[in-house]
């Protein structure tokens, strides 16, 4: 599976920001089913990110 980080700017944060690993990402992204507002709760649901990282990923989002 092929994820496009240029094209997503969550998929970017996520990477760059979190440091979140692309196979961690492949997972959460394959749950959630290319439901890309799906995917912080399903990192979170998964334990890929902690409640502080959840927060900080909608915060990002708030601003976008």
């Amino acid at each position: 599976m092929t994820l496009s980080y240029a094209s997503n700017p969550l998929l970017k944060f996520l990477k760059q920001e979190l440091a979140l690993s692309d196979a961690s990402l492949a997972v959460a992204k394959r749950t959630a089913q290319d439901n890309y507002n799906a995917l912080p709760i399903v990192l979170w649901q998964y334990g890929l990110i902690t409640l502080d990282e959840l927060d900080r990923i909608y915060d990002w989002l708030d601003q976008g």
